[in-house]
């Protein structure tokens, strides 16, 4: 359907955004972000394998780490399809966060299966073990890469990539990433790198909070310039043998919207493409268990809200801040899980009038001063252990900056300070 018919799918955009308003399950208008039209036809790496003849795999043994949204656009799996490939013997598979059919529930933990449809033996790196043994693999000759990103660095797949790299590196095996699209485009990049003491499995490598890669050029950048040391930060980098398979038609400029690709879900509440975009929004607040957003509701990463919010005056605060990019409407609802199930709240969800002006990841410190300028005895460190803060932001100076006035202006150029050297960096292992 979305190699000729981009007109239908334009239709169907338009019958779902005619839907009533208590369809927030699938109406576009109230996932988050902007509504593009599908302009571009995206080919991503593992079809391009396909299209290759699976070249690189043939005669091989071939390990996979993969998930749900390992998929092509007809949404056959990766596993199935390497497991189909004539001349590929697929005899390992490695499960990441989730397992790699989905099935288990965010922060579970992953064992050690059989992949029912296949026979294949799945080894977990989310367990006792997030780094690949020699045991999980032994006789292995190839392995591939296959999970869909999402741009933002505490994300786990890509520490999980990392440490596959390391694996991979320790025992001379090839390592092979099909190549999938960064769903925030590839121009955005935010956020101080990380600095010594803060290293760990939601920030590994010394790289932004946006680091405006695909998940390719970033296992090439880390493997090229060194950054790839282990989860503290420490120990020696290592190279692997690294292949990117690279994606046909996917431009810096596009976000998922614009690709034409099917999305599905890399974890239980990363739902639409928005929910990427939303995640570096209101991901860092969301460590501290002091605002809803939208977890446990239609919205994961669009809201911020709590049953003690004038959802009316926090809108008039946030209107009068003019922030870049955004603009804000009151919203009330009940999350059906998590601690405020059941509860109604109150706040503010959030949208992209120029997402290209819009700085995403201090959405949500905008977010935190107009509160305090409306509740002034409010403190979101007060009760809380900030080391996840700290750890998700890469430094405690955010924290111990922000936290004495809460105004943005007081971390902006910290947090800011890295990216346009990295931005400078990146740019010679850009495929596209």
């Amino acid at each position: 359907m979305l190699k000729s018919s981009h007109l239908a799918v334009s239709l169907l955009s338009l019958l779902l955004l005619a839907l009533p308003a208590c369809a927030h399950n699938v109406t576009q208008s109230e996932s988050n972000t902007l509504v593009q039209p599908l302009t571009e036809e995206v080919v991503t790496g593992i079809e391009v394998l396909v299209e290759r003849g699976f070249e690189g795999l043939v005669g091989k043994k071939v390990a996979l780490m993969t998930n749900p949204s390992g998929i092509d656009r007809k949404l056959r799996s990766t596993i199935d399809i390497l497991y189909n490939a004539p001349g590929v013997e697929l005899i390992a598979l490695l499960a990441p966060e989730h397992g790699v059919r989905g099935d288990v529930y965010a922060g579970g933990k992953v064992s050690d299966a059989v992949d029912e449809a296949t026979g294949v033996p799945v080894y977990s790196v989310y367990g006792s073990t997030k780094k690949p043994s020699p045991e999980m693999l032994k006789g292995v000759d190839v392995v591939v890469y296959d999970i869909q990103d999402v741009g933002t660095r505490s994300y786990t797949f890509i520490s999980s990539l990392g440490l596959l790299m390391r694996s991979c590196a320790e025992m001379d095996i090839e390592l092979m990433v099909l190549d999938r699209p960064n769903p925030l485009g590839g121009e955005k990049v935010e956020g101080c790198v990380v600095e010594e003491g803060y290293y760990s499995f939601i920030s590994e490598f010394s790289i932004p909070y946006v680091y405006g890669l695909t998940v390719g050029e970033l296992a090439m950048l880390l493997n090229e310039e060194g950054l790839n040391r282990g989860i503290k930060g420490n120990e020696e980098a290592l190279k692997c043998r690294l292949t990117v398979v690279p994606m046909k038609g996917w431009k810096r400029s596009m976000t998922f919207l614009e690709t034409g690709l099917p999305w599905v879900l890399p974890s239980p509440n990363i739902p639409y493409p928005q929910s990427a975009i939303g995640y570096p929004c209101a991901g860092i607040v969301g460590e501290l268990s002091f605002l809803n957003i939208g977890v446990g509701y239609t919205l994961p990463f669009g809201t911020f809200a709590a049953s003690w919010i004038d959802a009316d005056a926090l809108k008039k605060k946030l209107d009068s801040m003019d922030i870049p990019g955004l603009n804000f409407r009151t919203i009330h609802y009940k999350p059906s899980s998590g601690a405020d199930a059941g509860k109604l709240l109150h706040g503010v969800q959030y949208y992209f009038e120029d997402y290209s002006a819009a700085n995403l990841t201090l959405v949500q410190f905008y977010v935190l001063e107009a509160l305090k300028a409306i509740y002034p005895d409010m403190d979101p460190f007060a009760k809380v252990k900030t080391s996840s803060f700290d750890n998700v932001c890469g430094t405690d100076y955010v924290r111990q900056s922000f936290q004495k006035r809460f105004k943005v202006s007081d971390i902006y150029d910290y947090w800011q300070k890295d990216a346009e050297s990295f931005r400078n960096l990146s740019r010679k292992y850009y495929l596209y």
